[in-house]
This record gives structure tokens, C-alpha cells and sequence, in this order.
């Protein structure tokens, strides 16, 4: 959420900057915004102003009595009353203004930096740096899901007969590749120095706030309606939420935490070729980054996370790309995101499969996640968080790019998870 410091001190820049990531009628809900609190803080004044009256009017009241003067002491006494009155309106006023604005705040994304391209759509977002291996493939090299189905490594069927569409059954060496990639993953983040982290699946109202996905992704989430709990679309939601309502010491950052789950998102209106297989899913494994850090280290925080995501791919013998979105593909909460796409040589298409993202303080105005630095003033902390990675389009691109005539090979930094060299 967009401070009101923010909003105050830089109207025209964030005017410019939610234009660039396409948000609508952005001067027209700046302008309410700022009226709201101007309305506040105005409301505000004369209830000061009335409270200081108050004060000084009753301690004129016993001097009056003993003095006699009756009349003048209960004259003060009524205007006391009126006054007393006026404010339960006025106060009413001043959080009806308050709720308004934190109603309306809620509504807004989160400003881009200056180095965020322009554009509207993924076609626009840039390509910073490409990477990895060139794949040669058999002829009549196979897709994934036909790959799955001919080494018995994935039952989409049966998914469907037990869930429905978009939640599928591992088996054998499909759900051991999993674990493998989940260990190698988690292994590799605890060598980067993040403390591992099993969070709960499920969050509550507060979490989903804290972190963005409410009120802007509700009909994204799986919501328990009875408790009125969420399902989480990545393990960001939980592990951010750890800090909400938290004052660190800034000693202890950067705070760095990794965490394996499982993940649900309902991806309504996903439809054709993007859903095939693996590409889309309901339900899926990831194992994410979180970093808490102060607002002059977390551009360095975001550089880390991206070179330890590259290093999986790189270890992975994947090819890659990196992608900086433009305004328009950006998410709602973030303020820089970088795209990690890796190639499917079988579908021929780039398929994503991380991002990386700094949110300057926009989470943490909303966590109320604040840190004490040297000088004991106490300032809003940087959030940031990466997928590292996510399980299904890294394990559809390993399928593809690794057959081969005697079977699917595993790529060397796998094989002690895995605990076999190849699927055959």
C-alpha cells in the first residue's frame, strides 16, 4: 500500500508512475485520495482545537464556583456540553474519512521504479540476458504429457477422477523427480544462507491483505468459506506475514527465509494451448524466497536473489531467459519484476517459470513491517520474493529437453536426489 508521505510529497510522480503500469483513472483516485486526507486532517485540527477549549474552559469552572459565579460556571459547563457534542460528529467524520482512504489505498498498486520499461502486455517486457544450453532433440521428439504417459510419470486422468482438472498424479520416478527437486532446491537455498521455513497452507484475511493478494486476487484464491480462511498461491504469503505487525532491529537485517509448499490458484479463465500438461495447474509444488531488508540494501537483496535463480538453471543445463516485465505485466504489489522463462524444445515456446520481484515498501506499509535503525527512528521495511523455483514448467522443460532414443536423462546436479541417472 502507497504511503501517504508517498502520495503527498510525490503526487506527479506517482500519478506517472500507475499510468505506466496502466492502472485506471489514476489522477481522478490520487485527487480523492489526497481529499480524503485533507478531510482527516482538517477534521482532525478542529477537534484539537475543540479538545484544548475543553481543557481550559474546565478549569475555569471551579475557579467560577468559588467565586460565586454561578451563572458563568454552569454558562461554561453547557458550552463544555455543546462542545463534547460537536465532536462525537466530528469524530465520526474523521473516521469515516480514515476508513475511506485506507478503503481506497487498498485499491491502488504499487508504483514502478524509473528503470521499469514502458508497455502494456508481455509482448512489451524486455529481454535483459539469455542463457544456457542449446537442445538437440530426437526426431518426433515428444511434449511433456505424452513423455509422461509413454514412462508412466504422470497420471493427468487420474487427477481428474480424484479432483478434477489441473491437479495431477505423480508416480514412480515422476513424484521422486519431484522430491529431488524440491531437496535440491531447499538444499541450495540453505547454502545461500536462507533459513528454511514450513509455513501453514492455509492463511487468514489478514494475511491476504498483508501481502497484496486481497483485495486484488480474491477470485484467484481458494477460499474456505466456512472459516473464512485461504488457501495460499505461494509460499510468499505466509512466510511475509511472519513480520506483520513486527518491529525488527536493524541488525538483523537482511532477514532471508526459504520455504518448500504446496500452492493453489483457481487460474480462472485459462483456457488452451497455455494449460496443457504441466503448463497450468491448481495445485503445485514451489519452493520460494522471502527477504526482509532496509530500503538502501534491498536493490542489492534483489540482485542476489536473481543470480541464485539463474545458478539453478544453470545447474539444471536448462536454457533461459531473463525478462524485465514492463508496467502493464507487472503485478499489483510489485515495484521491479524480473521473469524467468526456461525453453521447451518440444513446444517450442518459452515457458515461465519464476519471478523475482521487489516491493520497496508497498507490503510493508501494508504489514505494518518496520524496522529500528542506528539513530532509534523506526522506518517501513523492503520486502522482496522469488520463485526458486516453481515445480511444474521447470519439470515439463526437463522432460522435453532431456529425451532422448534410450530415455530421458537427468541432469548431473540431480542425479544424488534423485538416485538414478536416467528415466527409461
Amino acid at each position: 500500500m502507497l504511503t501517504i508521505k508517498q502520495i503527498t510529497e510525490n503526487t506527479d510522480k506517482v500519478v506517472r508512475g500507475l499510468e505506466k503500469k496502466h492502472f485506471k483513472n489514476a489522477q481522478e483516485t490520487i485527487s480523492k485520495v489526497l481529499e480524503l486526507n485533507d478531510k482527516r486532517k482538517n477534521t482532525q485540527t478542529i477537534l484539537d482545537k475543540n479538545l484544548a477549549e475543553i481543557n481550559a474552559t474546565s478549569k475555569t469552572i471551579g475557579a467560577l464556583m468559588k467565586e460565586g459565579k454561578k451563572e458563568e460556571a454552569e454558562a461554561a459547563k453547557k458550552r463544555v456540553a455543546e462542545i463534547k457534542e460537536s465532536n462525537k460528529a466530528l469524530e465520526e467524520t474523521m473516521t469515516q474519512a480514515a476508513n475511506d482512504m485506507q478503503t481506497l489505498l487498498y485499491t491502488i498498486p504499487n508504483v514502478p521504479y524509473e528503470e521499469v520499461p514502458e508497455g502494456a502486455t508481455a509482448e512489451e517486457n524486455v529481454v535483459v540476458k539469455m542463457g544456457g544450453m542449446e537442445t538437440e532433440l530426437p526426431k518426433n521428439a515428444l511434449p511433456h504429457w505424452e513423455l509422461a504417459k509413454k514412462y508412466d510419470l504422470i497420471d493427468f486422468d487420474l487427477g481428474v477422477k480424484i479432483t478434477g482438472a489441473g491437479f495431477p498424479v505423480y508416480k514412480g520416478k515422476g513424484a521422486r523427480l519431484q522430491r529431488a527437486l524440491i531437496n535440491f532446491f531447499l538444499d541450495e537455498a540453505r547454502n545461500a544462507g536462507y533459513t528454511e521455513i514450513m509455513p501453514p497452507t492455509v492463511v487468514n484475511t489478514a494475511s491476504g491483505y498483508g501481502t497484496g493478494q486481497l483485495p486484488d486476487k480474491e477470485g484467484q484464491m481458494y477460499h474456505c468459506e466456512v472459516d473464512d480462511l485461504y488457501l495460499i498461491p505461494t509460499a510468499e504469503v505466509p512466510v511475509t506475514n511472519i513480520y506483520r505487525d513486527v518491529i525488527l532491529d536493524e541488525k538483523e537485517l537482511p532477514i532471508k527465509n526459504c520455504a518448500y509448499t504446496q500452492c493453489f490458484r483457481r487460474e480462472a479463465g485459462s483456457y488452451g494451448k497455455d494449460v496443457r500438461g504441466l503448463n497450468r495447474l491448481h495445485e503445485f509444488s514451489k519452493v520460494e524466497l522471502v527477504r526482509i531488508d532496509k530500503p538502501e540494501h534491498s536493490k542489492q537483496s534483489h540482485q542476489e536473489m536473481l543470480d541464485h535463480v539463474e545458478g539453478l538453471l544453470q545447474k539444471l543445463e536448462l536454457p533461459y531467459r531473463i525478462l524485465r516485465l514492463c508496467g502493464g505485466d507487472m503485478s499489483f504489489t510489485a515495484a521491479i519484476c524480473y521473469d524467468f522463462e526456461v525453453y521447451s524444445e518440444a513446444q517450442q515456446r518459452w515457458l515461465e517459470v519464476s519471478s523475482v520481484s521487489n516491493f520497496d515498501t508497498y507490503q510493508a506499509n501494508r504489514l505494518k513491517c518496520r524496522y529500528r535503525n542506528a539513530d532509534k527512528k523506526i522506518e517501513l521495511c523492503h520486502t522482496l520474493n522469488g520463485s526458486a523455483l516453481a515445480l511444474p514448467r521447470i519439470v515439463a522443460a526437463l522432460l522435453e529437453n532431456n529425451q532422448t532414443p534410450e530415455g530421458i536423462r537427468i541432469p548431473k546436479a540431480l542425479v544424488p536426489y534423485c538416485g538414478f541417472e536416467m528415466i527409461d
